[in-house]
């Protein structure tokens, strides 16, 4: 792999980087989301689990679209919960992004998310 062939992805419709890395990456027709807290561009964290996914999934939208790719082009989630509890709540908002074929998902639960989010979305897409 050379630097030419990975292109970092950047949109101000989804909130900057924390830290050293990019929005996404794209490699020739396959596209690799950071983890996208459910925060919106000003940082600022909706009260709700449910809100939070549905900012989380419209960040990964926007960066998507900021490299020409959709929705419909994710093969594989990846959902990151803070409570297993809210996994019904987040899989509802979830199905309303997504039709099938369904995309390839893992949900986990993890001690804690930066910024003491409530649930992290990353995917992967190929055109």
């Amino acid at each position: 792999m050379t630097q030419s062939e990975r292109k970092a992805i950047a949109t101000n419709e989804a909130p900057g980087a924390i830290g050293p890395y990019s929005q996404a990456v794209q490699f020739g027709n396959m596209i690799f989301t950071s983890g996208q807290l459910g925060m919106n561009s000003a940082g600022e964290f909706p009260p709700t689990v449910e809100e939070q996914a549905k900012q989380s999934l419209s960040n990964v939208k926007a960066i998507l679209e900021a490299a020409g790719f959709g929705m419909e082009q994710i093969v594989k989630t990846t959902v990151y919960l803070q409570d297993m509890t809210d996994f019904a709540s987040v899989n509802e908002v979830y199905a309303t992004f997504f039709s099938e074929p369904y995309p390839a998902r893992s949900a986990v639960e993890v001690a804690k998310l930066p910024k003491n989010g409530l649930v992290e979305i990353e995917v992967i897409a190929v055109k």
